[in-house]
């Protein structure tokens, strides 16, 4: 029986490619974006595509997506909450407005989403929800600490999340992408603070101009990991963790083995915390 998907953010890049994966596969689609109408043209026609116009930080509209998504399909079986955008900046550079803007679509949306979809999980007792990591929710970056910060925190919200709702039957996948060959880092997925200090050219600075020279360069393929977003929904014990591309192999390789470092340097300071009477 073929599944029912409700992708965010599929306008273009991951999220596209996760829509044409699953259509070409004869799964259904709910793709949603700012634009439905550009999704359409994007997908192209199909009587098991439904695209539909969401703004992710929009609760009440997430509810209307999911309502009609069930209307039209009978169910949800997978969920994929890609929909977010990348605030390059030091952390004095970015503004209040910024970094709340930042949490609001990687963070809040993912949980308005996810509040809106599990109703429906849970009354199936079955479902998996995949939310959009990326290597910067493994390690931090110099020059992104909106976007780091925001990962991070899906990256607990999405730890949480597996521990509730596995006794209801639901999977969860948070999935940490390297850099894919997307316009991610093209305007408007990718923001900079307005503000720019010289005294962090050296960090910020080099993120910004990394950031531009490898755009529409990047060595991860999208429609390869999108292949893999099905080989995950079809797996009986599916991760809770998927590592994805060669780049971000090597930075939670390296993150493991500086933590464990750390831990093995400091051991004795932090066992000796304990309250002795």
């Amino acid at each position: 029986m073929s599944k029912v998907w409700l992708i965010t953010g599929a306008t273009r890049g991951i999220g596209a490619q996760i829509a044409r994966a699953a259509l070409a596969a004869g799964e259904k689609v709910v793709a949603t974006g700012r634009s439905s109408s550009k999704i359409e043209e994007a997908l192209g026609p199909t009587d098991r595509l439904l695209a539909l116009t969401l703004d992710v930080t929009d609760h009440d509209q997430a509810l209307e997506v999911v309502r009609t998504a069930v209307e039209r399909f009978g169910r949800i079986d997978v969920l994929v909450n890609n929909a977010g955008y990348g605030l390059i900046g030091a952390v004095e550079e970015c503004s209040s407005a910024e970094l709340a803007d930042q949490f609001a679509t990687n963070v809040l949306g993912v949980a308005a989403v996810t509040r809106a979809v599990l109703p429906i999980m849970r009354a199936q007792r079955s479902g998996h929800i995949f939310n959009m990591s990326s290597a910067a929710g493994i390690v931090a970056f110099p020059g992104a600490s909106g976007y780091c910060s925001s990962k991070f925190a899906v990256e607990g919200l999405t730890e949480s999340l597996a521990q509730e709702v596995a006794p209801l039957g639901i999977k969860v996948t948070m999935v940490e992408p390297g850099y894919m060959r997307t316009e991610f880092l093209e305007s408007p997925s990718a923001v900079y603070a307005e503000r720019v200090i010289d005294d962090y050219d050296s960090t910020a600075g080099a993120m910004r101009r990394g950031s531009r020279s490898i755009s529409l360069k990047q060595p991860g393929d999208p429609r390869k990991l999108a292949q893999a977003f099905l080989t995950l929904a079809s797996a009986a014990n599916p991760p809770l963790r998927f590592v994805g591309g060669t780049d971000s192999v090597s930075f939670l390789e390296q993150a493991l083995a500086t933590k464990r470092e750390e831990l093995e340097t400091w051991r004795h300071l932090s066992m000796s915390l304990g309250y002795e009477e």
